[in-house]
């Protein structure tokens, strides 16, 4: 493993995984990406980096009001899509084109859209399921896991045919959604591994770090060390539910905590949160799998895990497998997006995962993320945060071993998706809260340590 020291005092648990990857470079030098402004008076789209489109399209979906049918950015031309339906006033998307977007007329609107997820969550929230409102095709994505059948997937089916027709797709993914569990060596609690995904400041002013809420929920205290002393204490938990996020507070008030994330050979500095967009190219970090990049698919994702149904994730194509849950998801300039939850497949034969946005954990605990010492380098570069990454992909199996994952979806399923499924009991080692992995570790002699 690669090691960065910090002198004095106890160094932070880093965020992201353990694996030294040489692919990892591809991440740092492409940092400082140029991007095509465009002229204000110049109706046609612009070229835009993935972070400003998400911060554009924000202000366009208020603008835009009841027209506004969703938003996905367009990683090839680097330009912002927004979906309008058909109006008597066409000022407004013209305001939108002028603003820099490339408009597109659909037929279905947010509010119809939205109307169909609700209608999915009150009649089909079915262990294995999960869906999202894709802006690329205008429907709702629904996708059902490998255990989704007989009489289950038929009642899915006709709750989708009963939404109208051009209202939802379903497809199936061969694997089965669970939160990623595994044994191995990362951040460890009540006989759970899991990881650590970003370093972040407490409201209150104390060290402290965001991880996945089913891990949280395991334990109340977390160790660098399996069978170690503890060094951080669970303060916030939420899983299942209203997402799956956990701040967890170092005990030791004077423990550094660098907000980076760790990539073997190298830390990408970190300079703040960020919103998801769909399209946009994203990376992921974890002590399994290594660096793994890929993209945005959906946003506010309804997933029906065994433990109970979280709402509000992120959809990736991103692969990840049993011991990367819990760990970073950012984009190449360094701007923090999620952390890792669950999903289903692995890094050969592909699959889905969801992730936490960071965003709304951070509001949800009162911390924050970045700042002065975080910021410098990456997150002043202007990155496009969407150029190719596929040669970033790389190392897998080069970290921790998957072990056993025992346990991870078995925990109390829950049909009626209303989220009072247990979710492994703290402390328990075979339950659900064993969901693994992937943070470098830190800090084991008291006075100096590993950011990773």
């Amino acid at each position: 493993m690669s090691h960065k020291r910090i002198p004095k005092r106890r160094a932070a648990m880093a965020a992201g995984g353990v694996v030294a990857l040489g692919a990892a470079a591809i991440l740092l030098p492409n940092a400082n990406a140029s991007q095509d402004g465009g002229s204000s008076d110049d109706a046609a789209p612009r070229t835009l980096k993935a972070a400003d489109a998400s911060d554009l399209a924000a202000r366009l979906a208020g603008l835009l009001g009841d027209t506004f049918a969703g938003s996905y950015y367009d990683s090839d031309a680097q330009q912002l899509v927004v979906n309008v339906v058909p109006g008597d006033d066409d000022r407004v998307v013209t305001q939108a084109e002028q603003a820099g977007a490339e408009v597109r007329e659909v037929d279905n609107s947010m509010g119809e859209l939205r109307s169909g997820a609700q209608t999915l969550k009150s009649e089909a929230s079915i262990p294995g399921t999960s869906w999202a409102i894709d802006p690329r095709t205008n429907k709702i994505l629904v996708t059902a896991d490998s255990t989704v059948t007989g009489e289950r997937w038929d009642r899915l089916e006709s709750t989708v045919e009963g939404l109208g027709s051009g209202m939802a797709t379903v497809r199936k993914s061969a694997g089965t959604f669970k939160t990623f569990a595994s044994g191995g060596d990362a951040i460890f609690g009540g006989g759970a591994r899991c990881s650590l995904g970003f370093n972040v400041t407490a409201g209150d002013g104390s060290p402290a770090f965001l991880t996945a809420g089913h891990c949280g929920v395991a334990a109340d205290q977390w160790s660098d060390a399996q069978g170690g002393q503890p060094v951080a204490t669970v303060d916030q938990a939420v899983f299942p539910g209203e997402g799956d996020f956990a701040l967890v507070t170092y005990d030791d008030p004077a423990t550094e905590a660098p907000s980076e994330v760790n990539l073997g050979d190298q830390t990408l500095p970190i300079s703040g949160p960020a919103e998801a967009t769909v399209g946009q190219e994203v990376f992921r970090m974890g002590s399994t799998t290594g660096l793994a990049d890929g993209q945005v698919l959906g946003l506010d994702v309804t997933v029906n895990y065994p433990e109970g149904t979280v709402t509000g994730l992120i959809q990736t194509d991103v692969c990840a497998e049993p011991g990367d849950s819990g760990g970073s998801l950012f984009t190449r300039d360094g701007l923090a997006i999620g952390l890792t939850s669950g999903g289903s497949g692995d890094c050969t034969a592909g699959g889905e995962t969801f992730f936490q946005p960071v965003t709304t954990a951070l509001e949800a605990v009162g911390a924050t993320l970045g700042g002065e010492d975080a910021g410098a380098g990456a997150g002043e570069e202007g990155g496009t945060g969407d150029d190719s990454g596929a040669g970033a992909v790389g190392g897998a199996g080069a970290g921790g071993d998957a072990g056993d994952g025992s346990g991870a979806g078995d925990a109390g399923g829950v049909g009626d998706g209303s989220g009072s499924g247990d979710a492994g009991g703290a402390g328990d080692s075979s339950g659900a809260g064993e969901a693994g992995d992937g943070s470098a570790v830190g800090g084991g002699d008291g006075n100096d340590g590993l950011t990773g």
